[in-house]
């Protein structure tokens, strides 16, 4: 039977277009797959880096406005002494025309400088975090050391001149904060240079540094150590009071002067219990960091009215 020639005509067109779809079908995919794999792999992945540091916009002559505040975390300073990890808190409103009291703190042994991984460990640490709580405006700064010798005092000491020299400090009232093996290192670090600090906070830790620079620089220090303490013991904190008192003593300070720069608090378990703590009385001791007449009383002091 013989096919009619208009349908004969649409049979062969609907043939023609049939093929050249399967032909331009074939290839139509695999480009659009193509694009969007060269779309994906186009876009460089996110590097997290640490903020800039402040005194380089303080040196560049960047406007206040565009200079990092708040908590800096992880940061680095090669010093003489080795490499220095640490992070450190700008108030916001920050302004290089002002001067700002400057506290260091170190901390214990579990927030150290052990790699990467402990990284920023310090900085949910109370004895950093409640000098940026204060009402007075400060700036704090929290090294990562990796001892609490010779060295790691000395690396205080140098980043304590890096932020006098780079950033807007009352070179009259820095002050230094140290928690355990953080105390070791700061007791360390202010008998070395006694002439950089006006106080210095020592909790829950033992007294490795010299006494007599302390008084002959007129530095004050506030010693705490739970009465139970179960690492160091009380006993310690009454050694380093008791030495630090004779050092003041020699020096010509009277018993009045005395106690207006060197205090000692050893609380004991019911003082604890009362802020939580009724055990791991050497962990608890950093309940200090939470006591505002202690923080105030390390703030008051000036390197002037010390020494006068």
């Amino acid at each position: 039977m013989r096919m009619r020639k208009p349908y004969a005509f649409f049979f062969l067109i609907l043939c023609c277009f049939l093929i050249l779809t399967a032909f331009t079908g074939c290839t139509a995919f695999p480009s659009a797959e193509v694009h969007l794999e060269e779309t994906v792999s186009s876009e460089p992945s996110e590097t997290i880096k640490p903020e800039t540091d402040a005194a380089s916009a303080i040196s560049s002559g960047e406007e206040k406005s565009s200079m990092k505040t708040g908590i800096i975390a992880e940061q680095i300073l090669e010093g003489e002494t080795g490499t220095i990890h640490y992070s450190y808190y700008l108030p916001e409103d920050y302004d290089t025309q002002k001067k700002y009291p400057l506290m260091m703190v170190m901390p214990g042994y579990d927030m150290m400088w052990f790699g990467e991984e402990s990284s920023g460990s310090n900085l949910d640490w109370d004895g950093f975090l409640c000098w940026t709580q204060l009402q007075e405006e400060m700036i704090v700064v929290s090294a990562q050391l990796t001892d609490w010798h010779d060295t790691s005092a000395r690396q205080a000491i140098e980043l304590t001149e890096y932020f006098l020299a780079n950033f807007s400090v009352d070179v009259s009232r820095v002050y230094a904060a140290g928690y355990s093996a953080g105390g070791e290192t700061m007791s360390q670090a202010v008998s070395m240079r006694p002439d950089l600090y006006a106080a210095y906070l020592h909790g829950a830790s033992q007294w490795d540094g010299d006494y007599a620079p302390i008084a002959e620089n007129g530095t004050a220090v506030y010693i705490f150590m739970a009465e139970h303490d179960e690492y160091y013991g009380s006993q310690r904190a009454w050694s380093a009071y008791n030495s630090l008192h004779d050092a003041y003593e020699k020096a010509g300070w009277s018993e009045e002067q005395i106690s207006n720069v060197l205090q000692i608090q050893t609380p004991n378990d019911e003082w604890f219990a009362q802020r939580g703590v009724t055990s791991n009385y050497h962990g608890g001791g950093n309940v200090v960091f939470g006591e505002d007449d202690v923080l105030n009383w390390v703030l008051s002091h000036t390197k002037e009215e010390n020494e006068s």
